[in-house]
C-alpha cells in the first residue's frame, strides 16, 4: 500500500503515532508475559559452611584475575616488544596516522598469539586441562600454570636487570631459577623488553634518518629552504620501504629475536 503525505508535518505525526502505538504493544506483551521471562539478581547470603566461603574466594580470585588479564598480557608475553617497535616504524616512515593505533594494536597482539601460542599450549596441557578433570588442586594449577611463562621469561630477561631487581628488592640472592619470586621476575622481564625494543627502533630508524637527511641537504643546496623535508622524503621512505619488503623483515625480525 503506497502512502503520501501531503507534507513534512503529517508524516511525522504519523511517524510518532506509529511509534507510540509499537511502544504499547511491547509494554503490553511485557506485562502479560513478564512472570515468564528470566531475571538475574545478585545476593549476599550468611555461609552455611567453609566450602561456601572457599567458592565465594575462588568466584572473587576468578574476577582479579579476569580484571588483570591485559596487564598479564602486556607484562607477561612479547606484547611489550612487539607494540614499540611497530610504533618506531611509524615513526620513522612518517605517516603519523597510518597504520591506525587500532591496527598497530591488533596486529600485536595476533603477533604476541603466533609466537606465545607454544607457551600457551604447555599452559593448556599441564595445567588448564588437568585443572578442569579435577586432577590438580589449586595450588598445583597456579603452579603448573606459571611453570612455562616463567622459563619463557628467564630466557628473555638479562641477567643483569635480574640482578637489579634483586638488589632492589633487598632479598637473599636465590640459589636456583625457581627462588626467584614472580614479582621480581616480571619486573626484570619488563625492563628487558623494553630495552631491547628501543635497540631494534633505532636501528630501524637509521636508514629513515639518513633519507631525510640527505633531502634536507639537497633542498638546502637547491635554495629550497621555504620547502618542509618531510614532504619530499615522506614518499620516498614510502618507497624504499615497499621496495625492501619492510613489514615482511619486521615481522621475520620479531619472531626470531625470541629466544627458546
Amino acid at each position: 500500500m503506497n502512502i503520501r503525505f501531503p507534507n513534512v508535518q503529517k508524516f511525522k505525526t504519523f511517524l510518532n503515532k506509529r511509534t507510540l502505538i509499537f511502544l504499547v504493544l511491547v509494554l503490553s506483551v511485557c506485562s502479560i508475559y513478564g512472570q515468564v521471562m528470566p531475571r538475574v539478581s545478585i545476593g549476599f547470603d550468611e555461609a552455611q559452611s567453609p566450602k561456601d566461603v572457599a567458592n565465594s574466594l575462588q568466584i572473587l580470585l576468578l574476577i582479579t584475575v579476569i580484571s588483570l588479564a591485559p596487564s598479564i598480557l602486556i607484562m607477561m608475553t612479547c606484547f611489550t616488544r612487539i607494540s614499540i617497535v611497530l610504533s618506531f616504524v611509524r615513526k620513522a616512515l612518517g605517516t603519523q596516522p597510518v597504520p591506525s593505533n587500532q591496527i598497530l594494536v591488533s596486529i600485536s597482539l595476533l603477533l604476541t598469539f603466533f609466537i606465545m601460542s607454544p607457551v600457551f599450549k604447555q599452559i593448556n596441557d599441564r595445567a588448564l586441562q588437568p585443572y578442569l578433570k579435577a586432577e590438580l588442586t589449586h595450588e598445583e594449577f597456579y603452579k603448573e600454570g606459571i611453570s612455562p611463562l616463567r622459563t619463557f621469561m628467564l630466557k628473555q630477561t638479562r641477567e643483569k636487570d635480574l640482578a637489579l631487581m634483586l638488589n632492589t628488592s633487598r632479598m637473599p640472592k636465590p640459589e636456583n631459577a625457581d627462588e626467584i619470586t614472580l614479582p621480581i621476575l616480571v619486573s626484570a622481564y619488563a625492563l628487558s623488553e623494553i630495552r631491547l625494543a628501543f635497540e631494534m627502533g633505532f636501528l630501524i630508524y637509521l636508514p629513515f634518518l639518513m633519507i631525510d637527511m640527505i633531502v634536507a641537504s639537497i633542498l638546502m643546496s637547491m635554495g629550497m629552504m621555504m620547502l618542509p623535508p618531510a614532504m619530499i622524503s615522506a614518499p620516498l621512505k614510502i618507497l624504499l620501504f615497499i621496495i625492501v619488503d619492510g613489514w615482511y623483515l619486521i615481522v621475520q625480525t620479531l619472531v626470531r629475536s625470541i629466544n627458546w
